[in-house]
């Protein structure tokens, strides 16, 4: 894995920005662009930068939360789910054809379900065993989860657009 400096300076840069936009959205409930900032960054980059944005980017937020930091198994399970948006984005795009005038609604949807659950079922179990009792607080994590999912199918194909267009420009970088 060798990745040019100007990719190690988009990471950082998308890294920022989930801490950024996390903490602009931080009294959304369950509304996050986490999850489409690793996607992008997976799909223009491949799939080595989207994981170390996901990496980096979930790691500044839980180590800098304004709400106090998470508990390190916690800490893991976030920067790990993370961390697969990106293969997720590598993968959509090795699936799609570049020059696609229009990427397809439902495969966005379906790429934004599978960032969703690839990070909140680790980190629901996680915080289900630490924070006892297991099974209630698992079940009561559902909610949020299927409230991601919806808002997360609605940010990937409102937010694509950019990402297409960044492409033709950032793709020459992978």
């Amino acid at each position: 894995m060798s990745l040019q400096p100007r990719v190690i300076s988009r990471i950082a840069l998308f890294s920022a920005l989930i801490y950024v936009l996390s903490y602009a959205t931080a009294y959304l409930p369950n509304v996050s662009l986490v999850f489409f900032i690793v996607f992008a960054g997976g799909y223009l980059w491949g799939a080595s930068a989207g994981v170390i944005i996901g990496l980096a980017g979930m790691w500044l937020w839980s180590s800098f939360n304004p709400f106090g930091p998470a508990a390190l198994p916690l800490l893991a399970a976030q920067m790990i789910g993370a961390s697969l948006g990106g293969l997720v984005g590598a993968f959509y795009h090795s699936m799609s054809g570049q020059g696609e005038a229009h990427p397809g609604t439902v495969r966005l949807i379906l790429a934004a379900l599978i960032c969703t659950l690839a990070y909140y079922l680790p980190v629901t179990i996680i915080d289900a065993w630490l924070y006892q009792p297991f099974w209630p607080r698992l079940i009561g994590g559902l909610p949020w989860i299927v409230a991601s999912i919806v808002s997360n199918a609605l940010i990937f194909p409102l937010l694509f657009t950019v990402v297409r267009r960044l492409y033709p420009r950032e793709g020459m970088l992978r």
